[in-house]
Order: structure tokens, then C-alpha cells, then sequence
């Protein structure tokens, strides 16, 4: 049952102001409704509070959760924040933007236009002052870093050795941007993205050997040494390298590096469901989301596997092993499920069924509504109804919780709260895919490597 101090008053009150805005985006409060004298509230019977639809419900978390990228944004950048919690990274937090987190929300912006939460015209302005960041930024041959400073618009450092280029995170945030250049028409957005888009040189991040390195800096070179390789949540950084009108990949980058020549099928099985790619169990769910926020899978092969097969696989095997619950955890089963990588009780993790530590993360089931419609609906009723207060806040619900050990997080994550909104949408219209698909570069991408759409 929904806590009983969410009143019947204050639900229908919230109800009847869902979509309720002024020009700018933010709510728009009448008064509040008279309050009920204490004589009133001893002689009625507490009445249930009604149920929202499946739509009102979808609505309702999709619209509070983008308010992590409008209203809560860095106001000199206007990009997201890393995370919400202001005492984060030495007191940074506040000052601290995310190159993919970013991506991740852009990608929501038609969806909140269409959806009438923001007014085109505030999409537009709110895009002028990101792309005017994203412009004068450092960048490294053309790659973004993982993190910026919004008040300098400096890179700040993601690690010892990573001060420069992040292609991982660079994709996350194309992805984001070409949706919003097939939405957004307007020349003055359109040859603007174009510009940051072809600067990016892809192909400098080979090294000259057939695969793909996921880090540069000009203090550090390629020192990191690591390999964008398959399976994880990578795919897009292939896809957009191979995509490029100025800096392509070949083929040959694409089958060496991230197919490592067909080693990238694994052909595992787990509660009796076949899946192609992965490690096993499938990894952390964020491998089945991150990538799909544009590139729509439904109908996405290439000679190593059905990419709707195998997302829908990886959901449905985090499902189970949840329900199967083999470490005994308390609040695990069909209702509470979803290992990925998210905050946790002793610092960030990347949970999973190899790596389970009690914690459910609210975006691993809302982000895989596409793929397990049903179970996702069961765990979102779950999350807000059940869990109320605890998980539920003004951004939406927080990042992560742990019924076993009475936990439960205090903030949101950029790249948690971004999947949520689009993967929903995604479930409902298919509108973040449908834009992402209609850029004619990515086609070509797509062609030039094998896959069928």
C-alpha cells in the first residue's frame, strides 16, 4: 500500500496539476486545497488512495525524473551534473558536469517537448547554452573528457592518467546530440552539432591497429592502453566511429576490436534462455541500455547476433536471478529487481549477478522497459507505491536501495536518471529511436559494418 501520508487530498491535488507549466518549464501552484478540521478527520474513515493508470504512472516518473537535466542542471553550462549530492568529489559537485551524463539527457529533450513539460523555445535556449559550452571546451582531437568544470569550462581530471579524451563518453554524448539535430531543424542547432560532431576524429583513437582506444591526453598519451571491446556498453562508439563523414572507421576496426574476430559470442545460457553475447549472466544491465538509448534494436543484427535477442535475454536473466534471490537478500523477487552499475551502501558499484551485493537500482528495471514490459511495470508499481518516501523524491527515485541492509540512497546519478526517461520513451513511442535511426550517417554506419535495421 502507498504510505498513508500520501492523503487522497494531496494525490488527486498532484494529479490535477501534472503538466500544469509556465513558459519556462517549471510548475505553475494553485492554491492548495482548504485543509480538513481535526472534528472532520475524526468522524471520516481513512479512504485508499486511488491507484494511478499504467500511462499516469509513466507519466508521472518520466516528467519528475527529467527535472534532474532541466531544473537541476549547472546554470553556467547548463549540461547535467555527475551527481546531486552537493558535499561530492571535495565539495566540486555542484560545479561538476558530465560529458555522457549530459548525452544521456539531450536525448530526452523531444520527449519533453512533445510531452509539454518544456516549451520548444526553452529547448532551444537551454540547447544554445550547452552547445556554447560544448564550443569552448578543451577538447582532444576532437574527443570530449569525462568531466568539466561549468565554471571554467576546463577539464578536471576523471583520473591520475585520464585528463583528456573519453571516446566512450563522446559517443554517449553524439547520441544525444543527433537525436536532438533530427528534432530540432533549426539551422542554427543543425550546423552547430554538425561542427562538433565532425571534429571528432575517431579514427586518431586506433592508433593505427584495427580497434578502437577508449582514452587519450596530451600529458598521458595513450598510456591507459585500454581497448573498446565487446560486449559491454560500447556498441554506439563503433557505430557513430563507422558513422563519421570525416574521421571513419573501417570494417576491419570494427571485427578486430570490438568483435575481437567472432570471440565476442560467448553463447551462454542461464534459467534456460540463450544469450548470444556477454559475460556470464550478461553483466550489470547497463550494458543492454546505454548504447540503445538511439540505436533502436528491435530489429538490429549483424553476423554475431539479434540485438533485440540478446538485450531482451540480459533482462530477462537479471529478472530471474533476482526472483531465484540464491544469496537469500531481503526484498529481491518479481516485484524488486535490477542489477547495474549505481551508488551502493560503501561507494559506487557495478552490481550484477556475479557481483551482487543487495542493492536494487531502481533504472535497471525502468530503463528495461523495451525488453520486459510487464516485469518493469510490476517493479516501477513496487517502487512507488511500496517503497513511497524512502525511494521517491523530487528528481524521482534515488539512485539505489538495499531492503536487506535498511539502505537506501540520498541522490541521483546523471547517468542513471537519463536512462530512464529516453528507454521509457522508447517503451511508449519509440521517439529517441526513431530520431537516432533517421540520421542518414548512422545508416551508412550501420551498412558499412555488416548490420541489418
Amino acid at each position: 500500500m502507498i504510505k498513508q501520508l500520501r492523503t487522497l487530498s494531496t494525490i488527486l491535488f498532484f494529479l490535477a496539476t501534472i503538466g500544469c507549466s509556465n513558459d519556462s518549464g517549471t510548475e505553475v501552484v494553485p492554491e492548495s486545497p482548504d485543509p480538513v478540521t481535526e472534528e472532520e478527520t475524526e468522524e471520516e474513515e481513512p479512504e485508499e488512495v486511488p491507484s494511478l493508470s499504467d500511462e499516469e504512472l509513466l507519466e508521472l516518473v518520466q516528467e519528475q525524473t527529467f527535472k534532474y537535466f532541466w531544473e537541476f542542471a549547472e546554470p553556467v553550462s547548463g549540461m547535467a551534473r555527475e551527481r546531486s549530492q552537493d558535499n561530492a568529489y571535495g565539495g566540486q559537485s555542484p560545479n561538476l558536469v558530465t560529458t555522457g551524463g549530459t548525452g544521456f539527457g539531450l536525448a530526452s529533450f523531444p520527449t519533453a517537448v512533445e510531452r509539454g513539460w518544456i516549451t520548444r523555445d526553452d529547448a532551444l535556449a537551454r540547447l544554445d547554452k550547452i552547445l556554447s559550452f560544448l564550443e569552448s571546451v578543451p577538447t582532444y582531437h576532437g574527443a570530449y573528457s569525462h568531466w568539466y568544470l561549468g565554471s571554467t569550462a576546463q577539464t578536471r581530471p576523471f583520473s591520475d592518467l585520464d585528463d583528456g579524451g573519453d571516446l566512450v563518453e563522446t559517443a554517449f554524448l553524439m547520441q544525444g546530440l543527433m537525436i536532438c539535430r533530427e528534432y530540432f531543424s533549426e539551422e542554427q542547432v543543425a550546423s552547430r552539432i554538425n561542427q562538433i560532431w565532425e571534429d571528432v576524429e575517431w579514427d586518431w583513437y586506433t592508433q593505427g591497429e584495427n580497434t578502437l582506444y577508449w582514452h587519450w591526453s596530451p600529458n598521458n598519451d595513450f598510456q591507459i592502453g585500454l581497448e573498446i571491446k565487446g560486449w559491454n556498453e560500447a556498441l554506439i562508439v563503433y557505430v557513430l566511429a563507422a558513422s563519421s563523414p570525416t574521421h571513419s572507421i573501417s570494417k576491419e576496426v570494427y571485427t578486430n576490436g570490438w568483435a575481437s574476430n567472432g570471440n565476442i559470442r560467448t553463447g551462454r545460457s542461464h534459467y534456460g534462455i540463450n544469450m548470444p553475447l556477454g559475460p556470464s549472466y550478461g553483466g550489470p544491465l547497463f550494458f543492454s541500455h546505454y548504447s540503445f538509448i538511439g540505436l533502436d534494436p528491435r530489429n538490429l543484427q549483424d553476423e554475431y547476433a539479434s540485438y533485440w535477442e540478446q538485450n531482451t535475454a540480459h533482462s530477462l536473466i537479471n529478472y530471474e536471478y533476482c526472483v531465484d534471490n540464491p544469496l537469500n537478500y531481503e526484498g529481491y523477487g518479481p516485484n524488486s529487481w535490477g542489477l547495474t552499475a549505481s551508488d551502493s551502501r560503501a561507494g559506487y558499484a557495478a552490481h550484477s549477478p556475479t557481483n551482487d551485493l543487495g542493492v536494487i537500482t531502481p533504472t535497471a528495471a525502468l530503463s528495461s522497459f523495451p525488453y520486459t514490459p510487464e516485469k518493469s511495470m510490476a517493479a516501477m508499481r513496487y517502487f512507488y507505491e511500496e517503497q513511497g518516501d524512502n525511494l521517491w523524491g523530487d528528481m524521482g527515485f534515488y539512485d539505489a536501495f538495499s531492503e536487506e541492509y535498511n539502505w537506501y540512497a540520498d541522490g541521483y546519478l546523471a547517468i542513471d536518471q537519463g536512462l530512464i526517461v529516453a528507454m521509457i520513451e522508447n517503451y511508449r513511442t519509440q521517439l529517441p529511436w526513431n530520431l537516432f535511426m533517421a540520421n542518414p550517417e548512422v545508416k551508412s554506419g550501420l551498412e558499412k559494418l555488416g548490420f541489418s535495421y
